[in-house]
C-alpha cells in the first residue's frame, strides 16, 4: 500500500465554515433580534453592542476553524487501513480496516460541483455513534474518491487469494493459490428504477414537506413577535375586513399555495433524476439537483422490505419502499429505495433486487376473537378525553362525540388490514397504523421474535406477535397484534426450527 499522506481541497475551509455559520442562525435570531441590536441602552459602546461583538469574535473563530481543518487533515493507504490524522492542539488518528468498510457515499454540494469535487461518508458494519458517520471527507477529488474505491477493492481482492500452496508433480516442486472462497459471477450494472416528473409531483403534493414548512414560519413568528406592530396590524386588519370576508380567503389560500409551491420545489431539487441501479453486488441511489448525492447499500446488509401506503397515496396507486440495512447510520441505516412509485411499478424492480424473496400478498387474515381488541381501548380512551372537553366547554365540547365512531372506524380498518403468511425461509406481515406496512424479511434475516399478552388477551387466548430485524446500530419493529394465540405459537415454533426445503 502507498504511504503517500493527501490533502483534502481548499474548500473544505470553506464549506465548513458555512455549515457552522448555518447552525448559528436561530441562535443569532434569538439572541440578537429579540433582544436587540444594542445590549444595554446605556455606558460604553462595547457594552452596547456585546451581542454583535459576541457574534463577530464567534464568526472569526468558525473561520479559523475550518482552515485549521482543511489544514491540518491527512489520509493515506497503509497495512490494508484507510488512515486519518486531523486537529491542531489534540491530534486524533483514526484507522479503518479496509474489510470492515461496507460502502462510500457520495455528495456533491453547491461548492463541490464547480471545482469537480465530492463529500465522501465512510459507511462500516458498526458506526463509532449512532449520528455519524465513521469517517467524513468533506471536499476531495473525484480521481481521489476512485482512487479510496480502488484501494478498497484491492485489497479485499487480496483477502480473497489463499495462502501459497505447494505440491509436487514427477518430483518438481509447484506453487500455486488455492482461492478460500469461491466467486461469484458479478452483476453487472444495471439501472433497476427511476422517478418521473408525475412522481415527483405525487411526493410533494402527498409528504409532510408543507407542514414542516408552516411549523417553521409560526416558530419564526413567535421568536419576533416583540417586532410586530400588532396593534397598527390589527388597526389595518379591521379596516380591510370591510372589503369582505372573501378577500381575506382569497389571501389565505394564495398562501397556502406559495408553501405547497415551495414545498414542491425543495421535494424537486432533493430527489431530482433519482435513480436506482444495481452494480455487482450493491445497490446505487443518486438524486438531488443542487446538492447530487450518491448513497451505495451492500445487498448483503438489507435486513427486509416494506412497501408503505399512505391512505392518501394508497387512493391513488401509490407507494413508498423502505429497505432497513444493518450497519451504517442515517441513511444507510433505513433508506427509501422508491420514494415514490406506482404499486404496481415496484414489484418487479424488486424481484430483480431479492430474487430470493416471495413480494406477493399475506393471504391469511385474523380471526374474529382478536377484532374487538382493535378497537376497544381506542374507544375507552377517547371516551375520557370526551368527558373532560365536554365538562370545561359544555356544550360545544359534546361535538367531539363525533370522534367516537372516528376511532370505531379506524380500528375496524386496522383489523382488516392485518395479515400475513408463512414460507419455509421467509415472513410476510401486513399491519396498519394509519398507514398500511407491508413488510418481506427472509427468516435468516430475522434477530429475535417475541410474543407477548396482557391479562385481557390472555383471557381471549389471543397475542401480539412482534419481528426485530437489525436497522443500523438499533432495530426495527413489526407487530402482528390482536392474533390467536396458537397461531403465534406456530410462528415462535417456526422460527425455533424449520427443515431446510424449498418455499
Amino acid at each position: 500500500m502507498s504511504e503517500q499522506r493527501y490533502k483534502l481541497h481548499w474548500i473544505t475551509a470553506v464549506v465548513e465554515t458555512v455549515k457552522a455559520l448555518k447552525d448559528m442562525i436561530g441562535p443569532f435570531i434569538i439572541l440578537v433580534v429579540v433582544n436587540g441590536f444594542k445590549g444595554e441602552r446605556s455606558g460604553p459602546w462595547f457594552i452596547q453592542y456585546w451581542s454583535l461583538i459576541f457574534f463577530g469574535i464567534l464568526i472569526v473563530f468558525i473561520l479559523v476553524s475550518g482552515i485549521v481543518k482543511w489544514r491540518r487533515f491527512d489520509y493515506w493507504f497503509e497495512d490494508q487501513e484507510l488512515r486519518i490524522v486531523s486537529g491542531l492542539f489534540v491530534r486524533k488518528k483514526r484507522y479503518i480496516p479496509f474489510d470492515r468498510i461496507q460502502s462510500l457515499d457520495y455528495t456533491e454540494g453547491i461548492f463541490h460541483r464547480p471545482f469537480q469535487l465530492v463529500k465522501v461518508k465512510v459507511e462500516t458494519a458498526g458506526s463509532s455513534s449512532g449520528k455519524d458517520s465513521e469517517a467524513e471527507l468533506t471536499a476531495i477529488t473525484k480521481e481521489a474518491a476512485r482512487q479510496i474505491e480502488q484501494e478498497i477493492q484491492r485489497a479485499k481482492k487480496d483477502q480473497i487469494i489463499g495462502p501459497l500452496l505447494h505440491r509436487y508433480d514427477n518430483d518438481e516442486l509447484l506453487l500455486y493459490r488455492e482461492p478460500e472462497v469461491a466467486q461469484e459471477t458479478a452483476r453487472s450494472a444495471s439501472a433497476i428504477f427511476s422517478m418521473t416528473t408525475g412522481d415527483l409531483l405525487m411526493l410533494a403534493t402527498t409528504s409532510g414537506g408543507i407542514g414542516v414548512i408552516l411549523s417553521g414560519a409560526i416558530v419564526f413568528l413567535s421568536q419576533i413577535e416583540e417586532l410586530i406592530p400588532f396593534d397598527w396590524l390589527f388597526g389595518e386588519l379591521e379596516s380591510f375586513v370591510r372589503f369582505g370576508v372573501f378577500v381575506i380567503t382569497i389571501m389565505i389560500l394564495l398562501g397556502f399555495l406559495f408553501v405547497w409551491l415551495l414545498s414542491v420545489a425543495m421535494t424537486f431539487l432533493a430527489n431530482y433524476d433519482f435513480k436506482v441501479v444495481l452494480e455487482k453486488d450493491d445497490l446505487i441511489i443518486t438524486r438531488g439537483l443542487l446538492e447530487k448525492k450518491r448513497v451505495t447499500i451492500p445487498l448483503n446488509r438489507v435486513q427486509n422490505v416494506a412497501i408503505v401506503e399512505n391512505p392518501l397515496r394508497q387512493l391513488f396507486g401509490y407507494a413508498t419502499v423502505v429497505v432497513n440495512s444493518a450497519g451504517g447510520v442515517g441513511e444507510g441505516a433505513q433508506i427509501k429505495l422508491f420514494p415514490l412509485a406506482k404499486r404496481n411499478r415496484v414489484i418487479e424492480p424488486l424481484q430483480e433486487m431479492f430474487p430470493n424473496l416471495d413480494f406477493n400478498e399475506p393471504t391469511e387474515k385474523l380471526n374474529e376473537q382478536g377484532r374487538h381488541f382493535y378497537y376497544r381501548f381506542k374507544l375507552i380512551l377517547t371516551l375520557v378525553v370526551i368527558s373532560a372537553i365536554s365538562y370545561f366547554l359544555f356544550p360545544y365540547g359534546l361535538l367531539t362525540l363525533l370522534l367516537l365512531p372516528l376511532m370505531w372506524a379506524l380500528g375496524q380498518w386496522q383489523y382488516r388490514t392485518a395479515a400475513y403468511s408463512i414460507l419455509s425461509k421467509q415472513l410476510t406481515i401486513r399491519f396498519r397504523t394509519i398507514s398500511r406496512h407491508t413488510v418481506f424479511t427472509e427468516k435468516n434475516r430475522i434477530q429475535a421474535m417475541e410474543m407477548n399478552q396482557n391479562y385481557f388477551q390472555r383471557r381471549k387466548q389471543v397475542a401480539t406477535l412482534t419481528v426485530n430485524v437489525k436497522s443500523g446500530v438499533t432495530v426495527d419493529a413489526s407487530s402482528i397484534r390482536h392474533m390467536a394465540q396458537d397461531r403465534a405459537e406456530n410462528f415462535l415454533k417456526w422460527y425455533e426450527y424449520s427443515p431446510e426445503g424449498n418455499d
